[in-house]
């Protein structure tokens, strides 16, 4: 099984604005705990990514006759032609970061520098499509066609490999931009300036971290 490189992978930045993040009733300075804290849960969640990533499944292979003989065994490949399938995959996968448990202990503050911990981002694949009609098969005429079970086994390989190389897009740190780009001019609107603001998450994600964090 053969899985080329992504076609085209795109990623968009998602930093959307949270409902009651701007309030022109506020004070010129209202750096209090509690109203940042209100302002932060609002968020809820918050998606800050999205990649959409074209792939290509395909497999070949050809008949082979395993036996044994005088006492060996053998591999022997039947020259009978090799099958050959292509198989296009197109999914959507998002990050978002869940505000509704945001609380004071994950924000440190130092005269004026602020430092905002962010939850645990999520990963979600929220679809992945077959493109049918795109399918393509050689089959030489000595060889009997691909099964469904066959084509369905090949696409779940495809979506697996997908999920595996989620690690390798650096979807936790757009994540952690898309978020400061919500957070800080909220910040802001508080008092802070951009300078003395810091918005990281609790922990270093490694690869099987970030395995860990997807949801199908």
């Amino acid at each position: 099984m053969k899985y080329l490189r992504y076609i085209f992978p795109v990623l968009l930045f998602m930093a959307v604005a949270c409902r009651g993040g701007h309030d022109d009733g506020l004070p010129e300075v209202t750096d209090t705990l509690p109203l940042m804290i209100q302002q932060i849960r609002q968020c809820s969640k918050l998606y800050t990514a999205e990649y959409r990533v074209h792939k290509i499944v395909t497999h070949s292979d050809n008949v082979q006759l395993d036996g044994r003989l005088l006492h060996k065994d053998f591999n022997v490949d039947i020259p009978l032609g090799d099958r050959r399938v292509a198989i296009p995959i197109d999914a959507t996968i998002k990050a978002y970061i869940d505000f509704s448990n945001f609380d004071e202990s994950s924000v440190v503050r130092n005269g004026e520098d602020i430092e905002i911990i962010l939850p645990d981002p999520r990963i979600v694949l929220t679809s992945t499509r077959i493109d049918h009609a795109a399918i393509r098969q050689y089959v030489p005429m000595l060889r009997s066609n691909f099964s469904d079970e066959e084509l369905s086994a090949y696409e779940r390989q495809g979506r697996q490999a997908i999920i595996n190389d989620i690690a390798h897009m650096g979807i936790i740190e757009t994540s952690r931009h898309s978020a400061a780009a919500t957070l800080i001019p909220m910040l802001e609107q508080l008092g802070y300036g951009e300078e003395h603001i810091t918005v990281t998450y609790r922990r270093h994600f490694g690869l099987r971290d970030i395995k860990m964090l997807v949801k199908e």
